[in-house]
């Protein structure tokens, strides 16, 4: 078994030539959506789609930082804003209408703990999960192996160690589920802040 087959099995792999090779194409891509005008946001959009094959409606606010791009999977409407980096060692799937603030990352990758193993360069990636209606607070951090479930926001600075439900507030560092998500808090915008009858009025007529 080669190295990256390894690694897409979620084995052990070393970043050999081939596996460089792979993050060649990806870099390029990246080096594009990186340095393009901020306010191009035809041409941000053209080069994310071309970066995350299949997204629909996709945006992200560069800069953005991934290792394959063909790793990662989103649904519709995805949204990162600036600085979101993703380590797509292994699949991450995001689902539809989800958000990311600045400064988010995704961990799919790491590295054996003993120093001695560590210097071999064996290396791993775990895969990522996250469903839909999914925003996630500035400056948190996924780590490998997790599943964020449906209608879940993550507090902002948040490290997710371990899964999240679905329909759950939950924040901190571990993160950890504060409370769940119900039909009271609909009319609020912000914690004791609620929507002013104008902009209710216009959610309504849009959530028919």
């Amino acid at each position: 078994m080669n190295h990256i087959q390894r690694r897409d099995a979620e084995l052990p792999y070393i970043s050999d030539a081939s596996v460089m090779e792979e993050q060649r194409v990806c870099h390029r891509i990246l080096q594009r959506l990186n340095t393009v005008d901020r306010s191009e946001f035809e041409q941000i959009a053209a080069i994310v789609k071309e970066l995350l094959p299949g997204a629909e409606n996709a945006m992200i606010n560069p800069p953005f930082y991934c290792d394959y791009g063909t790793h990662i999977s989103v649904g519709k409407n995805f949204f990162a804003n600036y600085n979101c980096t993703i380590i797509d060692v292994a699949k991450v799937t995001i689902g539809d209408n989800c958000q990311f603030a600045p400064n988010v990352s995704i961990y799919t990758a790491g590295h054996p703990i003993h120093p001695a193993v560590r210097n071999t360069l064996y290396e791993y990636g775990i895969s990522v999960t996250v469903g839909d209606n999914v925003w996630i607070g500035g400056n948190s951090v996924i780590l490998p192996g997790v599943h964020i479930g449906s209608n879940v926001v993550i507090g902002a600075g948040s490290v997710v160690t371990k899964d999240i439900p679905d329909w759950c507030l939950a924040a901190g560092n571990p993160c950890r589920v504060i409370r769940k998500i119900t039909e009271a808090d609909r009319e609020f915008y912000y914690k004791d802040r609620r929507f002013d009858a104008e902009s209710w009025a216009d959610i309504c007529r849009m959530l028919g």
